[in-house]
C-alpha cells in the first residue's frame, strides 16, 4: 500500500476513537517520537511503552496498516513531509504574530490533509445524489449547523433548496417524512453525535441516501451512510479539532456545490443571475 505522505497522519487520527485508552497512548507516544527511523525495530517500540511486540503488530493492522514495519515507514514519510510541520501547538507565551500563524497553518493543514484522503469516487456519488435528489434536509448541532447553513445559501443562489435542521426535534420531525426520492447531509465532527445519528437512521429506513461528513471514518454516522466523505484536522488543545475541521469541511462542501452546479450549468447561471439580482438593492453603494 502506497499512500500519500499527507495522508499518513489523517489515516491514523482518523481511527484512533476505534482504539483503547491504552492503545491510544501508545499511538501518542509513536507518533510523538522524534528519533524514529528506518532501524527503530519493534522490540525497542514494545519496551519503550511496557506492551507486547504482539500489541504493536495489531495495533499497526487496527491503524489500517499491513503491520509494524509499514506503520513505522509510513510515519517516517509522514514526518518528514511539509504538511506534518504546518500544525504547532498555541502556547500561553504566544504573540499575536505567532499566533496568527499556528491558527492558520493548522487550518492549511486541515485543507491538505483532507485532500489527500478524499474518496473521489464517493464524492462523485455524492454530487449525483444530491442534483437529482427531490428534495435535501441538512442535519447538524453546534459548528456544523453553521457549516449546513453555509452550503443550504450557496444552494438557494443557485436555485436549489435544501433544509437546515439544528434541533434534534424537527431533525426526527423532517426524516419521518422523507422517501427515497430525497437526501440527507449529515455532518458531525466526531460521528458520534446521537442527536444526527437517530435522524439519519430514520431518514434511511424511509429511503433516503445519506451523505455524511465526518472525521473519523469508523464511527457511528458512517454505519447509516449511502456515501462518507471524510474531513481531518489536528487542531490544538485551545482551538480543539473542530475548529480547523470546520474549514475543511466548508472546502468539501464548496466543492459539492460547485460539481452539482456544472451538472445543469445553464440552469445553475440563471438562477444565480436572479437571486443576485433580488438582493442588489439592499447594497449600500
Amino acid at each position: 500500500m502506497r499512500l500519500d505522505p499527507r495522508a499518513i497522519g489523517a489515516q491514523i487520527r482518523m481511527r484512533l476513537p476505534q482504539l483503547t485508552p491504552l492503545e491510544r497512548k501508545v499511538v501518542e507516544s509513536i507518533t510523538s517520537k522524534e528519533d524514529l527511523s528506518e532501524q527503530t525495530s519493534l522490540k525497542e517500540i514494545a519496551t519503550e511503552n511496557n506492551v507486547s511486540e504482539a500489541m504493536i503488530v495489531k495495533l499497526a493492522k487496527k491503524l489500517n496498516f499491513s503491520g509494524f514495519r509499514e506503520f513505522r515507514t509510513s510515519l517516517i514519510h509522514y514526518n518528514h513531509s511539509e504538511v506534518a510541520n504546518l500544525h504547532s501547538e498555541i502556547e500561553p507565551n504566544d504573540s499575536s504574530e505567532q499566533l496568527l500563524e499556528k491558527v492558520f497553518r493548522t487550518s492549511i493543514q486541515a485543507i491538505e490533509e483532507t485532500l489527500s484522503i478524499l474518496d473521489v469516487s464517493e464524492f462523485n456519488r455524492a454530487a449525483d445524489i444530491l442534483f437529482k435528489a427531490k428534495h435535501i434536509d441538512l442535519y447538524g448541532v453546534g459548528g456544523s449547523a453553521t457549516v449546513a447553513r453555509d452550503l443550504s445559501h450557496k444552494l438557494l443562489k443557485i436555485g436549489i433548496r435544501a433544509m437546515v435542521h439544528d434541533d434534534s426535534h424537527t431533525m426526527l420531525m423532517s426524516a419521518a417524512l422523507l422517501t427515497d426520492d430525497d437526501a440527507v447531509i449529515a455532518i458531525s465532527h466526531s460521528g458520534m453525535t446521537k442527536a444526527v445519528i437517530e435522524p439519519i437512521k430514520l431518514a434511511a429506513r424511509n429511503g433516503a441516501k445519506v451523505i455524511a461528513i465526518t472525521n473519523y471514518a469508523e464511527s457511528p454516522i458512517v454505519q447509516n451512510a449511502h456515501v462518507v466523505l471524510n474531513s481531518t484536522s489536528q487542531g490544538s488543545h485551545l482551538l480543539g479539532e473542530n475548529a480547523a475541521s470546520r474549514i475543511a469541511q466548508l472546502n468539501i462542501l464548496d466543492a459539492l456545490f460547485v460539481a452539482i452546479a456544472k451538472k445543469d450549468l445553464k440552469k445553475a447561471e440563471q438562477n444565480l443571475n436572479k437571486t443576485q439580482q433580488a438582493v442588489q438593492n439592499l447594497r449600500e453603494y
